[in-house]
């Protein structure tokens, strides 16, 4: 996609990874879901569709607002059908938005496009510092200074969407001045890296994820993205938080689609269920255009509206698990089965709930801002 998008040239990304997930997507759902598939190439197909380079555009001229809604709608569609998916998108856009918005000229001209058109898939390595940035750990990984770049020891666990070709950002701190953190694009194939599965879970087992250690890796300086983080991790953090919503909102959307099939035959007694599709149909709309509207400006600065980022967040988790959850009761033992449609989308929305920043860290952030 050209820097100046238009939103005809949006709504075309749209339609093509409507496409993608409704002929490519769909079929491989329950393989995702019940044997960990890692849907590889329906990832570069999103990205061959423009999914991933939509956010980058206007980002040069500072208007980022039209490109970074369609990103979280392009993985809203993905997420009407297939969670796992939708996460594994949200790794590559956080990806391309670190990269599209750093001073390292170099790995914008070189990586970002790669990226952007899904060539090169990665994931993000921020859960651990974005948690340390609001005092629940402490950053994992350390480094020295050396010639040409530093040199890189720690282990970040849950790292997602890797593999031996793919890369993910990263945050470290220097071990003489801790308080000098520096971001960086990390090969998993480079010297020192090492990827190693630990757990399985119940739901997204399709999304490689992994615990990735660190032994005296290299890292060129040509691969860093801020040295100092201190102004970088302020423009990239509402947009990081802003793209979690497109994974809300194509879930909560099937869920009302699960709710709706039940009145066929159970609308005499699911109208005594407390929640309704069209309570959830209200909801969304509203989060929808809260979001939207965050997005027009996510350089923003200052405490507004950064709280109100977060707040949209917050709801977009409870929302979803709520969504899920009364999907799950209109469903009633149809959704219960081991195949059902419902019991998985409720396993996965609470995903939705505990990906940094989960539901509880919001919370907290919420209480440590000003009013």
């Amino acid at each position: 996609m050209s820097v100046e998008a238009t939103p005809a040239q949006n709504q075309d990304v749209l339609g093509a990874v409507r496409h993608v997930a409704r002929r490519e997507l769909s079929p491989l759902v329950a393989a995702i879901d019940r044997e960990g598939h890692y849907p590889e190439a329906v990832l570069r197909a999103f990205g061959a569709a423009g999914s991933f380079a939509a956010h980058g555009a206007g980002v040069a001229e500072g208007r980022p607002g039209l490109g970074l809604w369609t990103a979280i709608e392009a993985m809203s569609i993905a997420s009407e059908y297939c969670l796992s998916t939708s996460f594994c998108m949200w790794c590559q856009n956080a990806l391309a938005w670190y990269i599209a918005l750093s001073d390292n000229s170099g790995s914008r001209a070189l990586l970002g496009p790669s990226v952007a058109r899904g060539q090169t898939l990665g994931g993000t390595g921020l859960s651990n510092p974005m948690k340390a940035f609001f005092g629940i750990e402490r950053i994992k990984l350390r480094a020295q200074r050396v010639r040409g770049g530093y040199q890189v020891k720690g282990v970040l666990p849950w790292v997602s969407n890797l593999g031996p070709d793919h890369c993910f950002g990263a945050i470290f701190e220097l071990s003489d001045t801790p308080e000098h953190r520096v971001m960086a694009v990390v090969n998993c194939s480079g010297d020192g890296v090492k990827i190693v599965q630990h757990d399985h879970f119940v739901a997204l087992e399709g999304t490689r994820t992994f615990t990735v250690q660190l032994r005296d890796a290299f890292i060129a300086d040509d691969d860093v993205l801020a040295d100092p983080i201190d102004s970088y991790v302020p423009r990239i953090r509402a947009g990081f938080i802003l793209l979690q919503s497109g994974m809300a909102f194509g879930l909560i959307r099937s869920c009302i689609q699960l709710m709706k099939q039940e009145r066929t035959n159970l609308a005499h007694v699911n109208k005594y269920i407390e929640k309704q599709p069209e309570d959830f149909e209200v909801m969304l709309a509203s989060l929808q255009d809260q979001v939207r509207a965050l997005c027009e400006t996510p350089f923003e600065k200052g405490p507004a509206y950064f709280r109100r980022v977060v707040e949209a967040r917050l709801a977009a988790g409870e929302a979803t698990v709520q969504a899920a959850h009364f999907a799950m009761l209109h469903q009633g033992a149809k959704g219960y089965l081991s195949i059902g449609e419902a019991q998985r989308r409720l396993r996965e929305s609470y995903f939705v709930a505990i990906v940094t920043p989960a539901m509880k860290q919001l919370r907290k952030m919420l209480a440590e801002m000003p009013a």
